[in-house]
């Protein structure tokens, strides 16, 4: 069998939408409702017969889905009972070219070291929909909901409805494909709901609406590989995980694709209840460039979009604004010029290939994807070191370098989105998985992408494993075990990653499947300490799921200044039973620096030692004060514009100040109030106020009750 695929970095967001025309003269919205959906749905039947009641919701929050004409809706704004219009929208945008498999593709079924396959097991699969005519899919699809239409037809979006998606495919083919792929569960019961339509995206309220309706429907295990930029705990959908969890459905969340810098988690995975996964980075054939004679390596990070990397010879290098580059390596540095221009213009002059170093220190992630106009020859990031000592080295004189490759360690994806979670301090993600280069269904074929949108599924299926094996674990035991169980990933030097990138580390069904000990909550967060000296307690969980005795004792951690552990020595657990075991961290602020601190404590069973990750917040830390900025026209208004940003601190004012985004030069005040809060905030503006249309980068800034600033920015679009 022939896969063709491509690699991508999947990032799907959660984003405010407009009104979606499911015919010419129908369209479907979601409606949040003060009270009894059931009492207003009636009402609605009666005086508004002409707008059809398409479901109710009051599991995780109070809804009601209609479909009429969008004259007939506008309507609806005038009834008291309704407390927001949450529409759904189309994108118009182009997708990726398919490649040819590349060394590096991972299999989902490689994880599976069970005799289990997920039989019996209810998985719902809240995304972009599924192909569920896939011949891989077929056999285990059952039924599912369409969140974006209002109807019973989960599939994928297709061309004649807007730019055509793919992702929900790819993530239900790790986790359920049963035909020549498999996935990590092969025989589940596959429900999908489509809660982002086209170009993968929806509103929240669409998401809430899917986690519902999967739960109504008698899931055992949901999967959201979609999220947003709010780092806060609080965020509605958040809420609705948490709501669903307690209900008695495990949640399995991506982390996000915003690292690798901290504090980059977004709701969903910010939920409490959640069980949040990072992206491991598989071991790779990873390519580099060597100069024998200065015994110089040069290390390639190939860019989503371009072929790859195979060269077997030596070629010579030379800049890109060099008068001949054909038959080169040519390599230029990162710029206002964007990546697929760059690459072209390499290609076009005849180039073998590019190089583009970064301008600042460290490692990026690129892509030149363009299905319009697709880079035929491979491209890749290397660091702004290199890119220098390649400038200076190749001065007056012809240099060729040869094309070496070796294989890399696990690791940890650099776009894996690190935690904590800032206002309650939970640390995110829990657990890692497999996210790199995985090989998946996709309508009409197969393909290769990568994010911690394809390391969830994974965790999804292994909790299905988990859940065939142990019918009788109640969610807290089924997620404890995955996390207790889980293996920490060290860094090249041997070091562990720290615990905010890794969680526990990378999951081991089999392990967690035989486990003899399950710790409820391993991953401990001490929360935030703001006095001069403070004591902090976490009663760890630990269920003895053995038939003989158990005994466990702590590792005394190093004495570090500022830091006093008190734990027990050894304490015995009988066999089947649960105990609470205190754990206290007790903290001298004023010999601590400010900021995040982690670390790990190992406690041993026997030959069995579980690493235990901890952190805690000194007095503050460089967490986002201010996130999530949206604007966008409210729903059926002409005239009227709705704002939201999401505070994580006490602030008395917010401003946001909007400059030309090529000059930087000061444009106008955009908005100033004092009407704000921790959480979202959201307020109205009228077109009168926006001023002229454009392109601009927007600087909002908050005026903390503390007295500091903070500041950031994005670029808004007024029409």
């Amino acid at each position: 069998m022939r896969f063709f695929l491509t690699i991508l970095l999947i990032s799907i967001t959660v984003l405010p939408a407009s009104t979606h025309a499911i015919a010419d003269n129908t369209a479907s919205i979601i409606i949040e409702v003060e009270g009894d959906p059931s009492e207003h749905k009636k009402y609605l039947e009666v005086y508004h017969p002409y707008i059809d009641v398409i479901a109710t919701y009051e599991t995780l929050f109070n809804g009601l889905a209609l479909q009429a004409t969008p004259k007939k809706l506008e309507k609806m704004e005038s009834l008291e009972f309704i407390k927001a219009i949450h529409p759904v929208t189309t994108y118009q945008t182009q997708y990726e070219l398919l490649k040819e498999k590349t060394k590096n593709a991972v299999m989902p079924a490689s994880l599976n070291d069970t005799t289990y396959t997920g039989k019996g097991v209810q998985v719902a699969v809240v995304d972009t929909g599924i192909d569920y005519d896939h011949p891989d899919l077929a056999s285990n699809y059952v039924a599912g909901f369409d969140l974006v239409d209002l109807d019973d037809d989960p599939m994928e979006t297709i061309q004649s409805q807007g730019m055509p998606t793919l992702h929900g495919t790819h993530v239900a083919g790790i986790i359920a494909a049963n035909g020549d792929l498999e996935g990590v569960a092969p025989q589940v019961d596959l429900y999908a709901y489509r809660a982002l339509g086209p170009g993968g995206r929806g509103t929240s309220v669409q998401v809430i609406a899917a986690l519902e309706q999967a739960v109504d429907d008698g899931a055992d295990i949901i999967n959201l590989s979609l999220g947003n930029s709010v780092n806060g705990p609080d965020f509605p959908t958040s809420v609705a995980v948490n709501r669903a969890v307690e209900l008695g459905v495990a949640v399995v969340i991506a982390n996000g694709n915003n690292g690798p810098g901290d504090w980059t988690v977004g709701s969903p995975a910010t939920a409490t209840n959640a069980l949040s996964v990072g992206a491991a980075a598989n071991p790779q054939t990873v390519p580099y460039l060597l100069e024998t004679l200065e015994d110089k390596k040069i290390k390639l990070t190939q860019m989503a979009g371009s072929t790859p990397w195979n060269f077997s010879t030596d070629y010579k290098i030379a800049q890109l604004t060099s008068k001949n580059i054909k038959g080169k390596i040519a390599f230029s540095s990162r710029g206002k010029t964007p990546f697929h221009k760059k690459a072209k213009m390499a290609q076009d002059a005849g180039a073998i290939a590019l190089l583009i170093s970064n301008n600042e220190p460290g490692i990026f992630q690129g892509s030149v994807e363009n299905a319009e106009d697709p880079i035929q020859i491979p491209v890749a990031a290397i660091s702004k070191q290199d890119g220098e000592w390649l400038e200076q080295y190749t001065k007056g004189k012809k240099v060729y370098m040869e094309s070496n490759y070796e294989k890399s360690k696990l690791a940890i994806a650099d776009f894996s989105s690190r935690g904590p979670v800032t206002v309650n301090w939970d640390l995110k993600p829990e657990v890692s998985a497999p996210g790199t280069n995985i090989l998946s269904t996709v309508p009409g074929g197969y393909q290769e992408l990568q994010g911690t949108s394809m390391a969830a599924p994974h965790v999804t299926g292994a909790m299905a494993l988990l859940k065939e094996a142990h019918p009788d674990w109640t969610i807290k035991q089924l997620t404890g075990a995955l996390k207790t169980t889980a293996s920490r990933i060290n860094t090249n030097q041997s070091i562990p990653f720290k615990p905010n990138i890794q969680g526990m580390g990378e999951i081991q069904p089999q392990k967690a499947i035989n486990t003899p000990t399950i710790i409820h909550n391993p991953l401990l967060s001490f929360r935030k300490v703001t006095d001069y000296k403070e004591t902090k307690k976490i009663e760890l969980t630990i269920e003895n799921n053995s038939k003989q005795v158990q005994t466990y004792a702590f590792n005394i951690p190093k004495q570090q200044k500022g830091l006093r552990w008190n734990l027990p020595q050894t304490f015995t657990i009988p066999a089947g039973e649960t105990r609470k075991i205190p754990v206290e961290l007790s903290v001298n602020s004023t010999l601590l620096e400010k900021g995040l601190h982690q670390g790990w404590l190992t406690l041993k069973q026997g030959k069995e030692l579980y690493h235990l990750p901890y952190l805690f917040v000194n007095e503050t830390a460089d967490y986002p004060k201010a996130m999530g900025f949206e604007f966008s026209l409210k729903p059926f208004s002409d005239d009227q514009f709705v704002y939201q940003l999401y505070l994580t601190d006490p602030a008395k004012s917010v401003d946001v100040k909007l400059y030309n985004p090529e000059t930087l030069i000061f444009d106008r005040q955009f908005l100033q109030t004092e009407e704000v809060q921790v959480g979202m905030n959201e307020g109205y503006l009228k077109e009168s106020e926006l001023g002229k249309p454009g392109r601009y980068l927007a600087i909002i800034t908050v005026h903390l009750e503390n007295g500091e600033l903070e500041s950031y920015q994005t670029v808004i679009y007024i029409q």
